[in-house]
């Protein structure tokens, strides 16, 4: 549990962007060619030096945007630490801090090679005015991180509540239901009734616990099978599930209480419906480097009433966890026939720290 807590506060606490991923390098590098540009304009050179001016800026420009690119991204973590307000704070008084260290460089450097370059500014005027942009520019990108890390938070915090409600949708009839059915073993089978209370109390423990937002498949997966053996003790040779689920890479990440939630909703929806039972199909799969996970079963014409008139919160909330968690990249789709209802669940691998 105090894992899992120390897992959420990390997710919801990423206060600056990763610096060292080379999307983030190429957006650095567009805006400090845009802000060369604007300062080339701005400083209205003369004609036909246009381009060796907007060289020599972007040059400055570009330079001081990659270090500084590169001293967050070696610093991140460790100013993270400092929370949320100290880490925007001393992020930008390091990036002012090295503006200043390279504009007195830059200065000493042209009065060494003045045949390369020369600067039309006093020594103080020179290196006041870069502080000068050079902090208002940095003060624009602080607040736009600021803005950023809290959506961030606001989109971990709906995730959360997302999987708080999914938690507390156990429902009644089926703890009614297991308790009855532990009862009855508890006369006839004491050691199954025995295993069966283990297998509720890690389904609660799994149900009730503190919200994750993102367990591996083989978590998943366990949690799943315990919920299929308790409602085996109930329902019998009339539930069969059949796992196909060997190809898919067990340390994978997906959000979770998705596959237990679509088992459940596929026997209360199919199995349970039909006289004879039926057999409930879970199948997973790479496709292009993706992972497809079928949670596939049988169906009664009664059923239909039933699902249109039935809780959808579980299929709504994975629906939507999956938009947070992965946007375009996942989908979450239902098939229906006339025998078989399908949920179809396409998402990114992610190996990732769970």
């Amino acid at each position: 549990m105090a894992a899992a807590k120390q897992t959420g506060n990390n997710e919801s606490q990423a206060y600056l962007p990763d610096f060292c991923a080379a999307g983030a390098i190429l957006i650095i590098v567009v805006v400090a060619t845009l802000v060369a540009i604007m300062l080339t304009l701005a400083a209205r050179p003369l004609p036909g030096t246009f381009m060796s001016e907007l060289g020599q800026m972007a040059m400055f420009v570009v330079w001081i945007a990659l270090l500084g690119t590169g001293l967050l991204c070696k610093a991140r973590s460790r100013l993270e630490r400092f929370g949320k307000t100290q880490a925007f704070i001393i992020s930008f008084l390091l990036l002012v801090g090295l503006c200043a260290v390279l504009a007195e460089s830059t200065w000493q450097l042209t009065r060494k090679f003045n045949e390369v370059a020369i600067i039309n500014d006093s020594h103080a005027g020179f290196v006041l005015r870069t502080i000068t942009i050079s902090s208002i520019v940095i003060a624009l990108g602080m607040r736009y991180l600021y803005i950023s890390s809290e959506w961030r938070r606001s989109i971990v915090l709906e995730a959360q509540s997302r999987i708080s409600a999914l938690q507390a949708m156990i429902r009644p009839h089926f703890l009614f239901n297991s308790l009855n059915t532990i009862a009855s073993l508890a006369r006839s089978d004491p050691s199954r009734a025995e295993e069966a209370v283990e297998d509720l109390a890690d389904l609660m423990r799994a149900n009730l616990g503190t919200p994750k937002n993102r367990v591996t498949l083989k978590e998943e997966l366990e949690v799943a099978a315990i919920y299929q053996r308790i409602e085996k003790l109930r329902l019998g040779d009339r539930l069969k599930v059949k796992w196909n689920v060997a190809e898919l890479p067990m340390r994978a990440l997906i959000p979770s209480l998705t596959i237990q939630p679509l088992l459940e909703n596929a026997i209360y929806h199919g199995i349970e419906l039909l006289p004879d039972g039926g057999e409930v199909v879970v199948t997973g799969s790479r496709i292009d480097g993706d992972l497809e996970i079928v949670i596939s079963n049988p169906v009664a014409s009664a059923s239909i009433n039933r699902r249109k008139d039935g809780n959808q919160m579980a299929l709504s909330n994975i629906r939507q966890r999956f938009d947070l968690a992965y946007g375009n990249r996942a989908a979450v789709e239902v098939v229906e026939s006339k025998d078989r209802y399908s949920v179809r669940l396409r998402f990114p691998r992610d190996d990732g720290a769970a």
